[in-house]
């Protein structure tokens, strides 16, 4: 690039890279979502279509950058794990942060028509970024812990909410019925009033979505002739396991390793 009396500016940009040897997440939010929803139609408390939709824009962000080692989703909100030892972009957070969410926000409205055909999108879909950086592998797992606690807490609350709103309570009354109501008391009225067994309910709706790298057999072209050949490919995979407990970690440790 050719320099010119104009080029001092360069100098108020600032730095912003991430602390090295430290885990990148990068979250992203829906931004007025309940008014999205309402807007959309979208069924409460859960809408299989918005949430699969939300699953498939993370599979995307995962195909398209690689150093995500785990990705974590709920509602209108998704976690991106990049590997601690990862330099993409010289890890810097305004590059990071602004290409994650450029590339999620892309997908929903370019997958859009294939997870609600029958609702014609309305407005602009719109999501926040940040990064945040997590020192040890400990604290990444309470992390990733942590939003999956939140998860069956807001769809607990949801569930019983929704049940009461649909059985003709208005959105104060439920409210009123649910204030400092326990874990066991919202799992009470649910099956006593609503025949509603909350631990039968689509792991979806109460652990929300993992993704993780996954090694499959597929039919690929070989690279010199072109005939078909059968070879590991790893391709993003969605599950819903409990991630708070041993198991999970025990069965996916490549996803910590360096």
């Amino acid at each position: 690039m050719a320099k010119s009396r104009f080029e001092y500016v360069k100098q108020f940009e600032l730095e912003d890279i991430l602390l090295p040897r430290c885990w990148i997440v990068i979250r992203l939010d829906g931004k007025g979502f309940t008014r999205f929803s309402e807007k959309h139609s979208f069924k409460k408390p859960n809408d299989d279509r918005a949430l699969l939709l939300m699953n498939r824009c993370a599979v995307e962000v995962l195909r398209e950058f690689q150093d995500i080692r785990i990705a974590f989703g709920e509602s209108d909100e998704y976690s991106f794990v990049f590997s601690k030892t990862s330099t993409l972009y010289g890890r810097r957070s305004s590059k990071l942060v602004s290409l994650v969410t450029s590339c999620f926000t892309a997908n929903y409205v370019r997958w859009w028509p294939e997870y609600l055909p029958s609702q014609p999108l309305q407005s602009t879909p719109v999501f926040d970024g940040r990064a945040v950086c997590y020192p040890s592998d400990e604290i990444l797992r309470d992390y990733l812990s942590w939003r999956q606690a939140d998860t069956h807490i807001n769809n607990q609350y949801n569930t019983c909410f929704w049940a009461l709103v649909h059985s003709g309570k208005s959105h104060t009354e439920a409210q009123e019925r649910l204030k400092g109501t326990l874990t066991e008391h919202k799992n009470e009225l649910l099956f006593s009033e609503f025949g509603i067994s909350y631990t039968k309910l689509p792991a979806m709706y109460r652990k929300g979505s993992v993704v993780i790298w996954s090694q499959e057999l597929k039919t690929v072209k070989h690279t010199e002739d072109g005939t078909p050949v059968q070879r590991k490919v790893c391709e993003p995979l969605v599950c819903h396991d409990d991630i708070i407990g041993e198991k999970f970690w025990l069965s996916h440790q490549e996803i910590l390793k360096c």
